[in-house]
């Protein structure tokens, strides 16, 4: 029912065996992002600004915090959109406002039509001509817009989605858009009455508006645990880890094979880090050994792998929010946006073998899930295994599911908030018993 493409993770050099301090740089290079800034420890940079203004020279749109060279401006969570609206020419101007709205498109190809939501309008007026005394608009308007932290639909709140953009190809598919904006309406009366608005009359409204991104910033509420060590009877289980318990059936009367996949208990992680798990085999000497050519492997010349750990990413989109017949009308796609790297981590005799890695999370991953009215991204890790030829395997195929979630930034490594950029705090924390949702439906998508 969907396509996806193929993620190639980049490879990762062996280390020098010189170790040599690293070069530092005032700003992020291309290979390296900015975990904590704060402005006050350089009092003598410069502010920068994102400007824009309309065709006509009139207004001038500037917008404070931002890099010069981004091609659209950037806030984060609980951000506001400051900055100075400039009225190069003034006269006729009766008055001047500016908003910032928040807004979600899906359409769904040869399906559902299309639908449009507002997120959130936050509008203020800045100016408004006084008739008594006649004063001409200002040189110059300061503003402030705060950034809503969350959105309300069908009765429930959410947190205010990041900017994203998704598409599914073929029929059915999908796009989908979640839109920021600022805007700003200089309001200029004709100056012949009952005239048509005209630029060569000097009359008509000025509107000067840019799109910007909301990148909000989240992180773990808790610290990556130290990894589980195996023991005399297999893997020796703490509270830090959550383990997920399954089976591997047997064909043909044999022995099944019991299956531990363990992953950190909160289940929250950071997009720029690699996801750390273990998982063990448990069964009889002979189902054991029957079963290793389908078990993990720790070579990465091997084409054919058994047994994958993948991080699965679910986008859907529903844009009539229904059920016809039973079945829900949401259209969706899976993506593989990372893959694990197995090692050998012991053997308890001929009864059990252990092993423990790393997911390694695609770069190209920007934000983390969300749900905004019928658009959503989940994400998962599946543990699965699919014998080269179900008819003659000794065992049948596993698939176990597991949801996550990801975060922006890491865990604080002296574990406790830092400044973040624009003089913020550190971004607020994704706890774990915050609500993971349903299990995605993998089943239907390919990847």
């Amino acid at each position: 029912m969907s396509t996806a493409t193929n993620v190639i993770l980049p490879g990762y050099p062996t280390p020098s065996s010189h170790i040599h301090s690293p070069t530092y740089t005032a700003a992020p290079q291309a290979h390296e992002y900015r975990i904590a800034y704060n402005a006050r420890l350089n009092p003598n940079r410069s502010p920068l600004e994102f400007a824009k203004q309309t065709k006509n020279g009139g207004v001038s749109l500037r917008l404070s915090g931002q890099d010069d060279q981004v091609t659209l401006p950037v806030y984060g969570y609980g951000a506001s959109v400051e900055g100075t609206l400039d009225i190069h020419k003034r006269d006729g101007i009766t008055s001047v406002e500016i908003q910032i709205e928040g807004t979600l498109m899906m359409e769904e190809v040869a399906e559902g039509g299309t639908t449009n939501c507002k997120l959130f309008l936050n509008k203020t007026i800045l100016w408004v001509k006084d008739r008594i005394y006649e004063a001409p608009c200002p040189r110059s308007l300061p503003f402030s817009l705060p950034l809503p932290t969350t959105f309300s639909d069908g009765g429930k709140t959410y947190p205010l989605p990041p900017s994203h953009e998704s598409h599914l190809s073929g029929l059915p598919g999908f796009r989908a858009k979640i839109n920021y904006s600022i805007s700003a309406i200089v309001v200029k009366p004709n100056l012949i009455p009952h005239a048509v608005k005209s630029s060569l009359l000097g009359g008509g409204d000025w509107a000067i508006s840019t799109p910007f991104e909301y990148l909000p910033r989240t992180r773990p509420s808790s610290p990556l645990p130290p990894p589980l060590v195996p023991g005399q009877w297999g893997i020796i289980e703490t509270s830090q880890w959550k383990v997920f318990p399954t089976l591997i059936h047997a064909n043909q009367g044999g022995n099944d094979i019991m299956v531990k996949f363990y992953l950190p208990a909160s289940r929250i992680f950071c997009m720029h880090e690699p996801i750390p798990f273990h998982v063990m085999f448990s069964s009889s000497a002979m189902s054991l050994a029957a079963f290793m050519p389908l078990g993990p492997v720790v070579t990465k010349s091997l084409k054919t792998r058994h047994t994958k750990i993948q991080l699965l990413r679910q986008t859907t989109v529903d844009v009539r929010n229904a059920l016809i017949l039973g079945t829900r009308t949401d259209i969706w796609r899976v993506d593989c946006i990372g893959e694990g790297a197995f090692r050998h981590a012991g053997d308890g005799g001929a009864h059990w073998t252990a092993f423990s890695g790393e997911i390694y999370i695609s770069p190209d991953t920007k934000v983390g899930g969300f749900k905004a009215g019928g658009f959503s991204i989940k994400d998962c890790v599946v543990l699965t295994m699919t014998p080269p030829d179900l008819s003659k395997s000794p065992f049948k195929e596993l698939r176990l599911t597991v949801p996550i979630r990801l975060a922006t930034d890491p865990y604080p490594r002296n574990g406790s908030g830092a400044a973040g950029f624009n003089g913020h705090t550190s971004p607020p924390s994704i706890h774990s018993s915050d609500e993971f949702g349903a299990i995605p439906e993998l089943g239907g998508g390919s990847w």
